[in-house]
């Protein structure tokens, strides 16, 4: 293991500013797990391609249920709003949704977000429980995301991100072992800039263009999830035919990215993520991380034989001189020169809002049942 940053924080939250009792300043850990040294081209020899996999990436499971993250034993567990609702919606773990019901309301009426959404602070309180129980499996770190509504605000996006690390604090759990997941819109990467000046790790999700991955290595993101497969679906819906692995856009996208990171010596992370088939995550090993769904998991898992390192620092060639000092024009003008960026992120945070919000309607409807079952 690498260590590349080191610093001592608190962990600055308004609530704990407003006379709590304060989380003891703690240890925060940016870091890369180094694999064993694979060369570029090279065929690994293991028994499946996710042991290959794993030899050369850090594999993430996609999932937030509990049992398929014991089946897989991945080394980080990423969560998003639509992950969070699918598990949770689960009769198996409807424990959680009354345990943290019951526990909000000991302490106040409404969440943070006020009387218009009453259950935005219990899903806070869901989304860090779930995060404890998946770090009771997984030896690294859970991302954890801020609320997608807020992901035009810088102010909010900080406070809230704020609010879920000392919800962590408070069950014992130390921020190294913690990502803060934020969209990379230009107040996102803002955002995500403060926080990594406070030790707060950051993972930058719902990324599609190479102005926001070079905007969040400008900014000191600790990781980012370059989107393959939605962007795979963009190209396909327009050009309306399907695309090899090894030309596949979201692919090359990833590929770009990596290069540029690794050419210019930036030490963000890249974690690809949203993949449509076994085909695109072969063409894409090597990469740091990979985050990867339970079904492509058992695919690879069940595919017998190694894999061919596709990426490596020590071959990559950046096609882009480094671009240091982003401004919000420069930010806007390259980013909105790709339609399908532009798209896909307001697509992204506009489904992403909207789990949020079927997450505390469920919320919602198991307090009335359980108010009319008092009565």
């Amino acid at each position: 293991m690498a260590l590349l940053q080191r610093t001592q924080v608190g962990t600055g939250c308004p609530a704990a500013r407003r006379g709590r009792s304060r989380v003891p300043a703690v240890t925060v850990r940016a870091y890369l797990e180094e694999k064993a040294p694979t060369k570029a081209g090279a065929v690994s020899s293991h028994k499946n391609q996710l042991e290959a996999l794993k030899s050369m990436s850090v594999v993430v499971a996609d999932t937030g249920e509990l049992d398929l993250v014991k089946k897989f034993t991945p080394m980080d567990c990423t969560t998003n709003p639509s992950l969070v609702y699918k598990a949770l919606a689960m009769p198996e773990n409807r424990h959680f949704l009354e345990r943290a019901l019951a526990a909000d309301k000991k302490v106040h009426a409404h969440g943070p977000e006020g009387v218009a959404r009453p259950y935005a602070g219990v899903a806070d309180q869901l989304s860090v429980d779930l995060g404890c129980e998946l770090l009771k499996i997984v030896p690294g770190r859970v991302s954890t995301e801020v609320d997608a509504t807020l992901s035009y605000s810088t102010p909010s996006s900080v406070d809230k991100a704020l609010h879920l690390v000392d919800l962590y604090a408070r069950k014992g759990v130390d921020p190294s072992r913690l990502y803060i997941k934020l969209a990379s819109t230009w107040e996102g990467i803002q955002a995500c800039q403060r926080l990594e000046r406070q030790g707060i790790n950051c993972n930058m999700t719902l990324l599609f263009s190479f102005a926001q991955a070079a905007a969040c290595a400008d900014a000191g993101a600790t990781l980012i999830s370059p989107f393959v497969g939605r962007i795979m679906d963009w190209y396909k819906a327009k050009e309306g035919r399907d695309f090899a692995p090894h030309e596949d856009p979201g692919v090359l996208s990833v590929k770009r990215i990596y290069n540029y990171y690794k050419a210019h010596g930036y030490k963000t992370i890249v974690m690809a993520a949203s993949f449509r088939n076994a085909g695109e995550i072969r063409e894409l090993a090597g990469c740091d991380k990979i985050t990867i769904s339970p079904q492509l998991l058992e695919e690879l898992e069940k595919a017998p034989g190694g894999l061919e390192r596709k990426l490596t620092p020590e071959r990559a060639l950046a096609d882009s001189i480094k671009l240091s000092g982003i401004t919000e024009a420069l930010f806007t003008k390259l980013h909105g020169a790709d339609q399908m960026a532009v798209d896909k992120l307001k697509q992204g945070i506009d489904g992403f809002a909207a789990d949020q919000k079927k997450l505390e309607e469920l919320l919602a409807s198991i307090a009335t049942t359980s108010v009319r079952n008092n009565h």
